[in-house]
């Protein structure tokens, strides 16, 4: 049963309403701190911003998690030479962030590590903090990567590291 109040949420935000979260310089510093990441581990980040969903895809109830998988697919972060693609994922209107891991960082590291940190992120944005949230989200990241996937020294960016808006 679709809730009223959700596919209001999603059938009314205005489509610039990602840009008062994430100004172009929390997008920049995003994309450092992207970089600064893959330097230090063998994996790919991929940053992903979406402002509402489609009210019919609402309607017919699709989740910010089946979305996060959609877009892990459209972004082909599962397109790596070592399937060491990372996808965080930020649904805006119901205040959702989602992390997924390819099969090759999946066989080290459980779903409950990256829910974790999406929830870490997730704290911090109910506060207004998007800078920080999305910023200590990498850094979490970035410490289970080293950990589990050092940095080689063929450490090749098969990903972009600019947080991608998706836009309906």
């Amino acid at each position: 049963m679709v809730k009223l109040s959700r596919w209001l949420k999603h059938a009314f935000m205005p489509p610039w309403c990602w840009r008062l979260s994430f100004p172009s310089d929390v997008l920049n510093a995003i994309e450092k701190a992207v970089k600064h990441s893959e330097y230090q581990h063998s994996g790919e980040l991929r940053f992903a911003i979406e402002n509402a969903l489609s009210p019919g895809w609402v309607w017919h109830g699709m989740t910010a998690r089946h979305r996060a998988t959609e877009i892990f697919s459209n972004l082909r972060v599962w397109d790596t030479e070592e399937n060491s693609g990372v996808l965080i994922y930020i649904q805006l209107a119901d205040h959702e962030v989602h992390i997924l891991a390819d099969r090759g960082i999946n066989k080290c590291v459980a779903q409950p590590e990256w829910d974790r940190i999406a929830q870490l992120m997730r704290q911090e944005f109910q506060q207004g903090r998007f800078r920080e949230g999305s910023l200590q989200g990498i850094q979490e990241i970035t410490r289970l990567l080293a950990k589990h996937f050092p940095a080689t020294s063929e450490n090749i960016n098969e990903l972009p590291n600019r947080p991608v808006i998706i836009k309906r």
